[in-house]
């Protein structure tokens, strides 16, 4: 591609008997390289004639390699058919493998001294000037019939001769392999003497060597290879002793002679079973153009996309227009050069289609004994447990040390979506309940987001970075849903603002440090700005530094704690973690998982999707103060209908167990027990934990009527889970009710 940018496929487990959990059959590769070495070698062709197709038939180098790399012969009585030298080659290896080579049919009437030798060696009859114009056989190859053959008009002479032989290897001379020059932009160059299309002048930064460029011989390709790879890596070119080569130099140019018409089907392109006559068909229909040719036959549309038989064709197509070769031209070799597997383009996992996004600190949470789970789409941690511990006593060990000392958690998970342009703070006003166009440069607000239908859509803090710049924040899980609905508002509804919207959630790194010595250790590390009260007021931000990185730092919280977000570049994201770490320690600083994360933010009576369940809205969850009087935003319409403001509405409260025994997420709330019919629920409970803070078992929950029950009394009724008991309802914030540790 552009840019001297090439893809590649790794072959990761066809080898394997049993792939591991989770691991790919391919993988895809971009590679961006300064310069490139391109020596990809060539392709043999095949020869035009009848019968070719039949089993037995094949390439001179395919029986070469069989029998040189793997061992095995493709017949024991072989002969060759061939316009060019390296036939010769294949021969002598066949007979040192076992094979009896018992004919040798080259279509020039003169053959080299070297390769009447190398016949000789062996021990292959040579039939210099014929031509294979047959072959027998039913599902294999018996024999072939061999005529002279009058190379200069392409003439047959004289009666056909008949040769015993299981096997026909045939070479029609090389093409080089120049796919990927030709997809780097550029036109391919006809050769003459090589009959082949070579590669044109690069026009990226890359060379070729060897075979790739039409040096067919060792010596040439050793020679070409070393000199490439020294310019592509700028080293010296100092003269050195290249290898001995022992192969005998062959003529690299093939006779001009790509068929042989004599009765019968002679076959092009084997894998779409595309006939000579089929090509010269095409000419007589009208389908002069190479790429008409192409459409109307399929030749080189099968899996090798005409690596073998693109030549041949183009020169009977040639000889049907009477023009020369390099006038009919060549189709334009189009990535992909091999197959490539949908799989390896769509994804890396086979077997477990989630994927597992991880945040850029997952290996130092894996090192420092986190247990990992899955959170929505991410592996977040979900304690740091320590030797024996419980997951309870893991959590409740962090919460409490948070709200003593210092906590710090990774949040780089949280949605985060840039909104710019010049409308974006009027989009904004449109998109959340309150007004978000008030907001100065270098602050953020807290917002919520309602549905069409009035109900609660999400919640999260929009940090306002320029005038026409603004950070938007939601939920880990709505990230997704919270884009599209952006994208919906400004595609169909708003087409004329002018705003760009950007997910930028895997651009930042994030961790929020929360408790009453968070700014200690905030101003142990970072460079650049102050972070005290005047600096970095509650929901005020800061740009500065932390160990020489830049971060960006919001002053807000969603456990009751004074409390900072930290932001830095991903690939940043442990670097500035771990200084944060060491930062801390002289202040008592834990790491705390998402266990800890749900407990104080219960404590603290924050919503989150658990109370923002798609039936709830902004009076619901007490949210109502967010709903602005001086602007229409989305829902505003339709939030005060008589079923959304009902009296009787599931309200967010919060619950205490008078019998301090745990809860259960989910169990209803009754006014009145009755294990062996249960009925009458008033509610359920939505989210619970054990409080340090409180030292009892609490819950947030939604009941009818909630906020007027408040310092009632109901029950828990968990049939399913055998637990029933007497509960005490209060406010949701248990924790810090007023803020004042929020806001120190």
């Amino acid at each position: 591609y552009d840019n001297n940018t090439l893809a590649a496929l790794e072959r990761v487990s066809d080898h394997k008997d049993q792939p591991g959990k989770g691991e790919p059959r391919h993988r895809y590769w971009a590679i961006r390289a300064k310069s490139v070495v391109l020596a990809t070698g060539a392709f043999e062709r095949p020869l035009v004639f009848p019968g070719n197709d039949r089993p037995g038939v094949m390439l001179a180098h395919a029986a070469e390699r069989y029998a040189n790399e793997f061992g095995v012969l493709p017949g024991e009585r072989i002969a060759l058919f061939t316009n060019n030298d390296s036939a010769y080659r294949a021969a002598v290896a066949l007979k040192k493998a076992g094979a009896a080579v018992v004919a040798i049919a080259d279509v020039r009437p003169e053959l080299s001294p070297e390769m009447r030798k190398l016949a000789a060696e062996a021990e292959a009859e040579i039939f210099a000037g014929h031509a294979v114009v047959a072959t027998e056989g039913g599902k294999a190859l018996s024999g072939l019939k061999l005529q002279r053959f009058d190379m200069a008009n392409g003439t047959l002479i004289g009666d056909a001769r008949s040769i015993h032989a299981d096997c026909l290897l045939m070479s029609g001379g090389w093409s080089p392999t120049i796919h990927l020059a030709s997809q780097a932009g550029a036109k391919a160059e006809w050769n003459a003497a090589r009959q082949a299309f070579l590669p044109p002048k690069p026009t990226q930064s890359w060379i070729g060597a060897g075979a790739f460029t039409g040096s067919f011989s060792t010596a040439e390709a050793i020679a070409e290879g070393r000199a490439a790879g020294l310019a592509a890596a700028g080293g010296p070119s100092a003269p050195s002793v290249l290898p001995v080569v022992e192969a005998v130099p062959g003529d690299p140019d093939p006779a001009p002679v790509f068929e042989i018409r004599a009765k019968g089907k002679s076959f092009v392109d084997f894998q779409h079973d595309v006939t000579a006559e089929d090509v010269r068909l095409a000419h007589r229909e009208g389908f002069v153009s190479v790429e008409h040719l192409k459409r109307y036959t399929t030749l080189g549309m099968a899996t090798d996309q005409g690596k073998s038989s693109n030549v041949p064709g183009l020169a009977i197509m040639a000889e049907a227009l009477g023009k020369p070769i390099p006038e009919v031209g060549t189709t334009r070799f189009r990535p992909p050069f091999a197959p490539v597997s949908i799989g390896s383009l769509a994804a890396e996992r086979f077997g477990d289609l989630k994927p597992e996004r991880l945040t850029p600190m997952h290996d130092w949470h894996l090192a420092n004994g986190a247990t990992m789970y899955s959170a929505g789409l991410w592996y977040r941690p979900m304690i740091y447990g320590h030797a024996g511990e419980t997951v309870e006593q893991a959590y409740v060990r962090e919460a409490k040390a948070t709200r003593e000392s210092a906590g710090i958690v990774d949040v780089s998970t949280l949605g985060k979506i840039a909104v710019q342009g010049a409308d974006a703070a009027a989009f904004l006003d449109r998109v959340y309940t309150n007004m978000f166009s008030t907001l100065a440069v270098g602050k953020a607000r807290y917002g919520l987001m309602l549905r069409e239908d009035g109900l609660a859509f999400d919640d999260g803090t929009t940090w306002r970075l320029g005038e026409q710049d603004f950070l938007m924040t939601t939920t880990t899980a709505n990230a997704g849903k919270v884009m599209q609905h952006l994208e919906y508002f400004l595609d169909v509804i708003w087409p004329e603002l002018k705003v760009h919207v950007t997910s930028v959630t895997d651009e930042w790194a994030g961790a929020a440090i929360g408790g009453p010595k968070a700014r200690q250790v905030l101003a142990a590390c970072v460079t650049g700005t102050s972070v005290d009260n005047a600096a970095l007021p509650f929901m005020g931000i800061v740009r500065g530094e932390i160990s020489g990185v830049p971060v960006m730092i919001c002053r807000l919280s969603f456990s009751g704690e004074m409390a900072f977000e930290v932001y830095s570049g991903a690939g940043y994201g442990t670097h500035v973690w771990e200084a944060l770490v060491e930062a801390g320690k002289p202040f008592g600083l834990v790491t705390y998982g998402l266990e800890a994360l749900g407990t104080m933010r219960i404590e603290k009576g924050h919503v989150t999707g658990a109370e923002i369940d798609g039936r709830t809205t902004a009076r619901d969850l007490h949210l109502d103060w967010m709903l602005s009087k001086k602007k229409p935003f989305i829902g505003s319409a339709m939030m005060d209908r008589e079923g959304l403001i009902a009296s009787d509405r599931l309200e967010l409260v919060g619950l205490i167990a008078l019998d301090n025994l745990p809860f259960n997420g989910g169990a209803h709330i009754v006014e009145e027990v009755d294990e062996a019919n249960p009925h009458g629920s008033i509610g359920h409970i939505t989210a619970c934990c054990y409080s340090p803070a409180l030292g009892r078992h609490i819950a947030l929950a939604l009941v009818k009527g909630g906020k007027a029950r408040q310092g009632t009394r109901a029950h828990v009724s968990d049939p399913l889970r055998n637990r029933f008991g007497p509960v005490e309802i209060v406010s949701n914030h248990f924790f810090d009710p007023d803020g004042s540790r929020m806001h120190g």
